[in-house]
């Protein structure tokens, strides 16, 4: 699918799904727990999907109660299983690497598939933390550290020493512990994504199970196993998918308000308000109504910073990289994103697509091992008039099959002077963190085309 996107000024309140992490976390632990769970707001993504089918296949069973916006988990408990089949993961790197150690607890092997873009996503350090707690692990080729893999457990209690620097894996070993007799020890010799961590954490302890985690998150421990009991949880709505109106609007003469935003804390997302705040974003978070009202047609600049620069460090939210990288196109001075090499390990290698992208489009960056630069030029001069030295124009790009690439770069088109538009290939992608993206968008006349 091609979508168009051009000039126009958005209006209204919109409501982003349920968060792609909460709702998969809530999933793989309903499936682990005795009874029935009730999971409100999910998000009904491909990625999710992919996440309820894996779970069927250690012994829960999912139904979809589409009507009350409900998904009902029957789980395994104490009869769960090895995999009665090969995993498929399609596109969800987070259900590769919460599950394998999870069934990697189980007495067998298990195999693990998934689409293309799965197939070519690293495996090395979620196997080589498995070996240390006992299991063989292979990939089915020999020159390629990626899945197909295959796993044979049990793993046992024991120390685990690995990096980090992807999280995921990390939050699978934890719960994969509520299945394991003993402690579980995790020393992180470089935590990033460590948000992320705490919200595993929060939905561990929110079933009784004690994690001691330390300050710097260096050193995890869970002594296993519990017997998880079932439970009726609400979803937040998804931070990262919060991004994308709130860049769409920022960049366009617009005001929305987006409303049921999370502000409990668990997702680290939610630190690009700040972020654009510091550069003079127009956004009001009244938490108390759950709601972000964003007002765009105004300049962003980066003099009042530090250096006249715009430094985000990146380790905490990582999947806001392609968001912050179009809107800094927008903002007048230098943006840094930094502390961004595992950017490179997710669906695409965001660091470079992003680069490649935004100069079709007449944007400057730089590209480092771990950082990404943006020299941005804001379409508004400080006396509140147009600037004729706005550089960025219309174009066509490509997605690579990525949602948050797809969906950054139709925002961007908003953002473009009159008369220019861009295209974006491939762009149903964005079905796999934001089901009917460009629906939801055209509701507040974002004005998305087909062609």
């Amino acid at each position: 699918m091609k979508i168009l996107a051009k000039k126009n000024q958005l209006s209204g309140h919109i409501v982003v799904p349920g968060s792609k992490s909460h709702t998969i976390r809530a999933l793989i632990l309903a499936s682990l727990a005795e009874g029935i769970s009730h999971i409100s707001n999910p998000l009904p993504s491909a990625d999710c999907v992919s996440a309820s089918k894996a779970i069927q296949e250690i012994g829960a069973t999912v139904k979809f109660d589409d009507e009350n916006n409900v998904w009902i988990v029957t789980g395994a408990g104490k009869n769960v299983h090895l995999p009665s089949n090969v995993v498929d993961v399609g596109n969800s790197g987070s259900v590769l690497y919460f599950f394998t150690p999870i069934c990697a607890t189980f007495e067998g092997w298990s195999i693990f598939t998934g689409d293309s873009s799965i197939r070519k996503r690293p495996v090395a350090h979620l196997l080589e933390a498995l070996k240390q707690l006992g299991a063989n692990c292979y990939v089915s080729r020999p020159e390629k550290n990626a899945p197909p893999a295959l796993v044979q457990g049990p793993i046992k209690a024991g120390k685990v020493v690995t990096d980090g620097r992807l999280s995921q894996y990390i939050s699978g070993l934890m719960m994969a512990s509520t299945l394991i007799d003993g402690k579980l020890e995790i020393e992180l010799t470089d935590p990033k994504e460590v948000p992320y961590l705490d919200m595993t954490k929060y939905w561990l302890e929110s079933l009784g199970v004690q994690v001691e985690m330390s300050s710097d998150y260096k050193k995890i421990s869970i002594t296993g196993p519990y017997e998880l009991k079932s439970f009726d949880k609400a979803i937040p709505s998804d931070w990262e998918a919060v991004a994308f109106p709130l860049i769409a609007s920022l960049i366009s003469d617009s005001k929305i308000t987006i409303d049921n935003v999370d502000a409990s804390g668990t997702q680290g997302d939610d630190e690009i308000v700040s972020v654009l705040q510091s550069v003079g974003a127009d956004i009001l978070w009244n938490k108390e109504k759950s709601q972000l009202v964003v007002t765009g047609g105004k300049r962003l600049s980066t003099e009042n910073l530090p250096e006249k620069t715009l430094r985000v460090n990146l380790a905490g939210f990582p999947d806001a990289i392609c968001a912050l990288a179009v809107i800094a196109c927008f903002i007048d001075g230098t943006t840094i994103l930094e502390d961004i090499e595992v950017c490179r390990k997710k669906e695409t290698d965001r660091i470079l697509v992003m680069k490649s992208e935004l100069e079709k489009l007449g944007a400057t960056l730089e590209e480092g091992d771990d950082c990404l630069i943006i020299h941005g030029t804001s379409p508004i001069l400080p006396n509140g008039q147009k600037n004729p030295n706005f550089a960025l124009h219309g174009g066509t790009v490509e997605s690579y099959d990525d949602h948050r690439v797809a969906m950054s770069l139709a925002c961007l088109g908003l953002g473009l002077p009159e008369g220019e538009s861009v295209i974006v290939n491939d762009a149903e992608c964005c079905s796999v963190s934001f089901p009917k993206f460009f629906e939801v968008m055209n509701k507040i006349n974002a004005n998305f085309k087909e062609i």
